[in-house]
């Protein structure tokens, strides 16, 4: 296949395509820090479409609030790397897609940015389902091991990927 992107990312990618089109579900991905890297890598397969619905880049605020409606009080409580900005963004992406699950990512891949609460690596994942009780939320923050820009967005996408299975399990 000709490709740019890692073979263990279209591995990854290629499983979600596969175990989604078996139970008919279609995905949607909000995505930050990764900026498309999930829904190119979905896209990369022949055939993604019966499963890939929509993939949102939202990098700034602004886009966070205008495109996928988190709120700004939100953003300026917890900050943009944070939980509620996570699942608020899935929440979103849910809304406004006709997807039955939604995965968004968001945090800080480097070189700068980082601080001592949120340093680089630091990245937050959100899966919401349609249909699922908007209460129980399913979210978690990782700290991925900082081997420069390229490898916390790799280690991201993978991790966003798990999170778009079926069955995927409560927190990646």
């Amino acid at each position: 296949m000709d490709t740019i992107l890692p073979a263990r990312l279209l591995e990854s990618a290629r499983k979600v395509i596969e175990a989604n089109r078996a139970v008919g579900r279609r995905v949607a991905v909000a995505e930050s820090c990764t900026g498309g890297l999930v829904s190119a890598a979905l896209t990369e397969l022949p055939g993604s479409s019966d499963v890939f619905e929509v993939g949102f880049v939202t990098y700034s605020n602004e886009a966070k609030t205008e495109i996928l409606k988190v709120s700004t009080d939100v953003l300026e409580t917890f900050g943009s790397v944070s939980i509620a900005v996570a699942w608020s963004m899935a929440q979103g992406a849910l809304a406004r897609s006709n997807a039955d699950v939604a995965v968004a990512i968001t945090g800080i891949a480097g070189p700068d940015g980082g601080t001592e609460k949120k340093p680089v690596g630091t990245v937050v994942f959100a899966q919401a389902e349609r249909g699922a009780d908007p209460k129980h939320i399913v979210a978690d923050t990782r700290l991925f091991e900082n081997d420069g820009r390229g490898g916390v967005r790799l280690q991201a996408a993978l991790c966003a990927l798990e999170l778009l299975m079926p069955g995927a399990p409560e927190s990646p």
